[in-house]
């Protein structure tokens, strides 16, 4: 019916459409000596159209359909330009002026409520490119984002890692590929999401309730996997991508290849993640901590006056090690291969991504599938090798409709929904039971400019249905295989629904000075591990709770943003209210085995804080630039006890040396910088107090011309001096297993053009 619905939709709207023609074309020139700049990068992100400047500054892009659109021009070392165009019937001529800077610009984001720039958003997205990325020196892409202040990770090793969003984590944040949650199990701290940086561009990052726009478990933030820009027209290009890991010994290799040709875009990529078991600061390898990726993407599609139509295809095969006490007996050399106790997931994905531009009327499609399989295997001693093996399939459609009102508006109506089914395979632990359950939305969000102000609005309901026929349960066991306990059968038929509302509102002081407020209430509603989850999973005793009602929370948030040609200056705090805030708790119990067991429970809770982010380039020292990062965040239940898993103060700063060039290098930098972990002397019942620590690197890097081709190169020497550390948040430290010690990662970036 819903597709059919959808087909119905899409050919009316296709019939109704009036096909434009339109051209913008311009010179782009140094504003300081009027001289034009050559491979300055033009883009609209709502049409994904983009074109480079000639060695003359001129560029073109035609075929344009009408409506309100954003172009942004940036260009390493000057200020990104951003010009906001209305096409209805005419050519556009648009010169563009540059101007020098050192301090990052203003983006264009797309994870907001509407796509806009940054500085004129309502709600703050922090973004991290794909090179900060590369040049972090982590093996893992989660790793690497936890560099964004008020971001952390729960770590099982480099590999099993789960991001953490002002102190909330796991089934309250959603991480989301080209606008898709991933749907991979992510109800466990054990259980990674399969993520990537393969083909990226950026990822932006929303620190706060997000549910009105993305649903149930947004209610902490959203992580959003931005996919790098189409190729130009008449282009062919590709890239290579190469990291190596000392302390892993490992190997990160991704290579990729794209096209357009008279609007049909294509790419395929791949890429391979090795590490053997990772060494601790006090020189011991961390027994079975090994993972193996591979990963294979493609795209296709048409980029054409009516919209833009695409799809998208990843696969992930996936060897994570679990660094769990069965294993630590059977492993005794560190390795690379995955030989007992590892999880092997494989997770296929199908985007379909369509947009329609009919004037001021903009028409959003996209559907998703995907088939997640997980499974733990154990040790040929410990019969049967296949402990675990279930298969999530999810469907995902999600419609939006938008339109001007007038200039100085915006309103966009959307429907969303996800049908999943769960089914265990022959293996005997169940850690969830067969179940099915659909998610089903709609929400509107309007848009009112009344000056230098900007205010937005909105509202949303959900309505979720779980099914899970009448079953026995089963237990997971990373240590012997037993199903702990008496055969216990289960069956669960329920429904959840309730509203979601978002108020927010941005004040442009000036040029240089923004204040935003934002209050949100999001839901959402208790997963299938939350009520149903009966047995061993890990070291203890998990039983879920089918009375478990719907969380949901308040917050309210307070941001200033400070912009100048030689200063960046970002604060914001934060008071989210949690009712109803589900989660495991032990009891005084335990199982015949001598598991502890552990409860699903609700009580209400409180999380405040706050981060800064200061960026300084003193003027006239062009080459030195000064950063600097602080991030806090408390949690306490309503009795005064306080949250688990809450991430300590966090205190960064860095140095950096810049130079445009120097013989045949371009770009380089070097850098060095102290992380201040501060102790957490606010455990949970269940956690034990965190010392401090702090952590040393440096870096260095640049880009350098051998004939035609381009490479890019850098070094980063993460905990260079070997600390033996606990990160708080570290499942291994009951174990007795340091986080990481030192490591060098070397990086290469190769970009190649075919067809130019």
């Amino acid at each position: 019916m819903i597709r059919k619905f959808i087909l119905s939709v899409v050919m009316v709207l296709s019939a109704l459409a009036v096909s434009a023609q339109h051209v913008i074309t311009g010179r782009i020139t140094d504003e300081l000596n009027g001289e034009a700049l050559t491979g300055v990068n033009v883009y609209i992100p709502e049409l994904s159209r983009g074109t480079v400047s000639d060695s003359a500054g001129n560029y073109s892009l035609s075929n344009l359909p009408n409506g309100r659109f954003i172009v942004q021009y940036s260009f390493v070392g000057f200020k990104t330009v951003n010009r906001e165009i209305e096409l209805s019937g005419e050519n556009i001529t648009l010169n563009i002026e540059m101007e020098t800077t050192v301090i990052q610009g203003d983006e264009v984001v797309i994870s907001g409520n509407f796509t806009t720039t940054q500085h004129e958003n309502t709600i703050k997205i922090s973004t991290i490119g794909i090179d900060k990325i590369a040049a972090s020196g982590n093996p893992s892409l989660v790793q690497s984002i936890s560099k964004v202040p008020g971001v952390s990770l729960i770590s099982k090793g480099p590999g099993v890692v789960t991001p953490v969003i002002r102190g909330l984590s796991l089934s309250n944040i959603l991480v989301l590929n080209n606008g898709i949650p991933m749907e991979n199990y992510q109800f466990s701290q054990d259980h990674p999401y399969l993520i990537d940086e393969n083909g990226l561009k950026r990822v932006e990052i929303i620190k706060g309730p997000s549910s009105l726009i993305y649903g149930s478990g947004a209610v902490g933030g959203v992580i959003n996997l931005i996919p790098e820009h189409p190729a130009a027209e008449g282009t062919i290009k590709g890239d290579i991508d190469f990291r190596y890991f000392s302390n892993t010994v490992g190997f990160l290799s991704n290579i990729g290849i794209k096209g357009n040709q008279k609007g049909f875009v294509w790419g395929v990529s791949g890429g391979v993640n090795s590490n053997k078991d990772f060494i601790q600061g006090n020189n011991k390898f961390a027994p079975n901590s090994r993972f193996n990726r591979y990963n294979i993407k493609a795209d296709a599609g048409l980029i054409k006056e009516l919209g833009v139509f695409r799809v998208f295809y990843s696969y992930d095969n996936s060897r994570f090690g679990m660094a769990v006490p069965p294993a630590f007996q059977l492993v005794t050399e560190n390795g690379r291969k995955n030989e007992v106790w590892y999880q092997d997931l494989t997770d296929h994905l199908i985007i379909s991504q369509n947009k329609f531009f009919l004037g001021n009327f903009k028409l959003d499609v996209n559907l998703s599938y995907e088939q997640n399989n997980r499974q733990l295997k154990g040790s040929e001693t410990d019969p049967p090798f296949t402990k675990v093996d279930m298969t999530l399939k999810s469907f995902n459609y999600r419609i939006k409709a938008g339109s001007d009102l007038g200039r100085n508006g915006k309103i966009i109506f959307g429907i969303q929904g996800l049908w999943q089914k769960n089914t265990n395979g022959e293996a005997p632990n169940h850690i969830l039971p067969d179940a099915n359950s659909n998610d089903i939305s709609a929400y509107v969000l309007a848009q009112y400019l009344p000056g230098n102000f900007k205010l937005e609005a909105g509202l949303r309901y959900s309505y979720i249905i779980i099914h899970v026929p009448y079953q026995e349960t089963g237990s997971h066991d990373h240590s012997s295989g037993n199903q702990g306990g008496d055969e216990t059968f289960i069956q669960y038929d329920n429904d959840f629904n309730n509203l979601s509302t978002s108020v927010g509102a941005t004040w442009n002081i000036n040029e240089k000075n923004l204040l935003r407020l934002n209050l949100a209430s999001a839901f959402r509603s208790p997963n299938l591990a939350e009520l149903t989850q009966y047995g061993i999973h890990g070291t203890r005793f998990e039983i879920g709770n089918r009375n478990l009602k719907t969380q949901q929370n308040l917050e309210a948030d307070l941001g200033y943003h400070l912009h100048t040609k030689h200063t960046s200056l970002d604060v914001s705090v934060f008071y989210n209210n949690i009712f109803g805030y589900i989660h495991l708790t032990p009891t005084a119990d335990s199982t015949d085995d001598g598991y502890r067991i552990y409860r699903y429970i609700q009580s209400d809770a409180r999380l405040y804080g706050g981060e800064v982010s200061l960026h300084v380039h003193p003027h006239p020292v062009d080459w030195l630039h000064i950063k600097a990062t602080y991030s806090l965040v408390e949690g306490q239940y309503k009795n005064g006890e306080y949250l688990p898993l809450i991430p300590p103060q966090d205190l960064n700063l860095e140095v950096r040396f810049i130079a445009k060039k120097w013989k045949s290098l371009r770009k380089i930098y070097i850098e060095g910088g102290i992380d201040f972990v501060f102790a957490q002397n606010h455990p949970s019942v269940f956690e034990t107090r965190g010392d401090p620590y702090n952590l040393l690197m440096m870096g260095a890097g640049f880009d350098i011309r051998l004939k035609r081709q381009t490479i890019n190169f850098s070094i980063t020497g993460n905990n260079l001096l070997n600390t033996a550390y606990y990160n708080y948040l570290s499942t291994l430290k009951d174990a007795g297993i340091y986080d990481m010690g030192r490591n060098i990662t070397v990086s290469l970036h190769i970009p190649f053009g075919i067809v130019n």
